[in-house]
């Protein structure tokens, strides 16, 4: 009876987020390690499709670069990235395509096998992601900077409780198709659409002030503070680009961002139904 109780009030506590957030559309960012690993991805997308059939809107923006790299490397092909990007010539853009799309379907497959519906978006189809290339001191070929998005493509969609599973890739006015970072996809698409959430999944806890302390845990940053942690390389590496994603959707309306460790069982949940939530939530 005690656990039965206990879960009753675990429901009543989510109630007012989910009377909030009925109909508002949130941005999923997943990618890297943990999008390979099948049981932290079955717990992920359980969340997602949970979302689905609360009445919110949801959209998974992926990426993929482990997959990408590894099948480089089995290919004989080198992997030079520069400031963190990839440099993309023809024959590497093709191996970013086709992996991304294996994942694509893998994700959209297992949403259907939980009981959920999805669509494959694929960014460069129907102008969904426009870009151009990126300009910086070194060549990175075929990267590109997105300067925008297809809204009305993305919420006919999301129409009928089915979640969009976005690829980041971009095409350019000049018909070429560019590799785009999927951070920034899923930033620039969370603010195209006015999202109510920015969530970016990741296999840490979130962020703290000392990687080597776990009391040292940050749950709530704003952007100033979020910057300047940066700024002190108290942020570092990997973790940059996904609070610069979170600070460019802040600033174009998109009402809170937060950071989640992946790994946590069913902790989108736990982040969005609960009032302590377990990652670190970037606020305006």
């Amino acid at each position: 009876m005690e656990e039965a109780i206990r879960k009753a009030d675990v429901l009543i506590e989510a109630l007012p987020y989910i009377k909030k957030f009925h109909r508002k559309i949130f941005v999923i960012k997943y990618g890297g390690s943990i999008l390979g690993d099948d049981t932290i991805r079955h717990s992920v997308l359980e969340d997602i499709v949970f979302l689905s059939y609360m009445g919110i809107r949801p959209i998974l923006v992926h990426g993929g670069g482990p997959n990408i790299s590894e099948r480089m490397r089995t290919s004989g092909k080198k992997t030079e990235f520069v400031s963190g990007m990839r440099v993309t010539d023809e024959e590497t853009l093709n191996i970013v395509k086709e992996e991304l799309g294996k994942l694509n379907d893998v994700i959209a497959g297992d949403i259907k096998e939980l009981g959920g519906r999805a669509v494959r978006l694929n960014g460069e189809d129907n102008r969904l992601i426009q870009a151009q290339k990126k300009q910086s001191e070194v060549d990175l070929g075929l990267v590109g900077d997105i300067v925008g998005i297809n809204n009305e493509a993305i919420l006919d969609e999301l129409k009928g409780e089915t979640i969009a599973v976005i690829c980041p890739m971009g095409r350019g006015q000049d018909k070429k198709i560019y590799n785009v970072n999927a951070d920034e996809a899923a930033s620039d698409v969370a603010a195209s659409l006015g999202a109510e959430k920015l969530v970016v999944l990741t296999d840490v806890k979130g962020i703290m002030r000392n990687p080597q302390d776990v009391e040292s845990f940050l749950s709530t940053l704003t952007i100033d503070e979020a910057r300047s942690l940066i700024n002190d390389n108290v942020i570092q590496k990997g973790m940059i680009p996904k609070v610069e994603a979170c600070i460019n959707a802040l600033e174009k309306d998109v009402k809170k961002t937060h950071i989640i460790d992946a790994r946590t069982p069913h902790g989108l949940l736990l982040e969005i139904f609960t009032d302590k939530g377990i990652g670190t939530e970037i606020i305006k």
